[in-house]
């Protein structure tokens, strides 16, 4: 509730009006009480002047734009962002798995940074095209589909050049007949060892989410295009035709990207895996891969060979965090349904910890896997989609 206060009395000559308002900044008017009018009393122009004062106020306060932890009744908030504050309550609400949510929280962070980073940037004037809005605009979508929040059911298929009446049987896997073929050639060859194999399965999954991803990416895109064609006139579409190339770009380069995994993952299939193999973790496989396809010298390579290795046991703490993470979900669900409630509080408070690093350390990956992505496509400013 914002109260006001007034009061005239002489300034000199003419008389002035002298207004105070508190939960807003302090404001005083001074106005000559001939300029008031007849027709105005100094009370009612009181009460407009710190209405008004009131609504920008609050319209324009940081506490709208950016929640702050606040009074006794409300819960901290978790992003600086209000839209990814609302994302992040429903995730919250939903059916979710821990593993699941914890990666979700993992994406909204890295999107949190990159939009604050935005805004810095708009200030300074450095994003005139309104590029990195519309990209920053379609990873929040994409996030959103990622996660099954975009109030759409997920019907999109896996791609594939493969034919449609491929029927599914006992060894498909992977949902894509070419992914499914070529692991049951892989799982029945005598070239792999059970650890080989192993390692190799964790490709083919991770294969098999690059393909899903694309998608997303691609029906993202698509319907984006299709709403700019039904708001934007004609003058207006030819300032867009920039940043729908970028788009574009965008999708040939991620195209690019599956197509050269899947011949790797038909190469190992085929010949088993090489003596000279320098990772197991499929997301820095796919960094070397693409290192070695790029201009990058052969001390560059060197120097970023060995940050891939600090980054893959990174990956796979993260990985065994989000194992233990599951496990404590499945101890608490049972120690739910024993009624002790000191038991429960312990177990309560391990999970809560537990998550919280498993959540810490994934925004960490995120962003390592970030700024290497970056230095490997030397586009520095460019942000991963999901």
């Amino acid at each position: 509730m914002m109260h006001c206060s007034q009061k005239t009395r002489p300034f000199g000559s003419p008389d002035w009006l002298a207004l105070g308002c508190r939960d807003t900044q302090l404001v005083v008017v001074l106005i000559p009480s001939p300029f008031l009018g007849s027709s105005m009393k100094p009370q009612w122009f009181a009460a407009a002047l710190c209405l008004g004062v009131g609504v920008m106020a609050g319209k324009y306060s940081r506490e709208v734009n950016e929640p702050q932890p606040g009074g006794a009744n409300e819960q901290p908030v978790e992003f600086r962002i209000a839209k990814l504050n609302q994302v992040w309550e429903k995730a919250k609400r939903m059916q979710m798995s821990p593993v699941r949510q914890a990666e979700l929280h993992s994406d909204l962070k890295i999107q949190e940074k990159d939009e604050l980073q935005w805004k810095k940037l708009k200030v300074e004037g450095l994003d005139e095209s309104g590029e990195k809005e519309a990209q920053l605009r379609r990873n929040f979508h994409v996030i959103l589909a990622k996660y099954g929040m975009d109030g759409k059911r997920d019907t999109r298929p896996l791609e594939s050049n493969s034919l449609k009446e491929h029927e599914p049987n006992e060894g498909d896997t992977f949902e894509d007949p070419r992914l499914d073929k070529l692991w049951n050639k892989a799982r029945n060859s005598a070239k792999f060892s059970e650890e080989d194999l192993e390692n190799l399965k964790k490709e083919f999954q991770h294969h098999k989410e690059k393909i899903h991803e694309y998608n997303i990416l691609m029906d993202t895109v698509s319907r984006t295009e299709e709403t700019h064609k039904n708001v934007i006139s004609p003058l207006e579409g030819d300032a867009t035709e920039p940043a729908l190339q970028q788009k574009h770009t965008e999708l040939k380069q991620k195209m690019r990207d599956l197509n050269h995994g899947f011949e790797r993952l038909r190469k190992i299939s085929h010949e088993g895996f090489s003596e000279d193999s320098e990772f197991r973790e499929p997301r820095v496989i796919e960094l070397w891969e693409a290192a070695k396809r790029s201009n990058l010298s052969r001390d560059e390579l060197d120097s970023l060979k060995e940050e891939l290795h600090h980054f893959e046991t990174k990956v796979e703490k993260h990985i065994h965090y989000k194992e233990q993470l599951e496990l404590s979900h499945q101890k608490l669900q049972h120690v739910e349904n024993l009624g002790d409630k000191e038991h429960l509080r312990r177990t309560q408070e391990k999970y809560n910890t537990l998550s919280e690093k498993t959540r810490e350390m994934g925004y960490k990956m995120k962003k390592h896997l970030q700024e290497l992505s970056n230095k490997i496509s030397g586009q520095g400013l460019q942000h991963n989609e999901l």
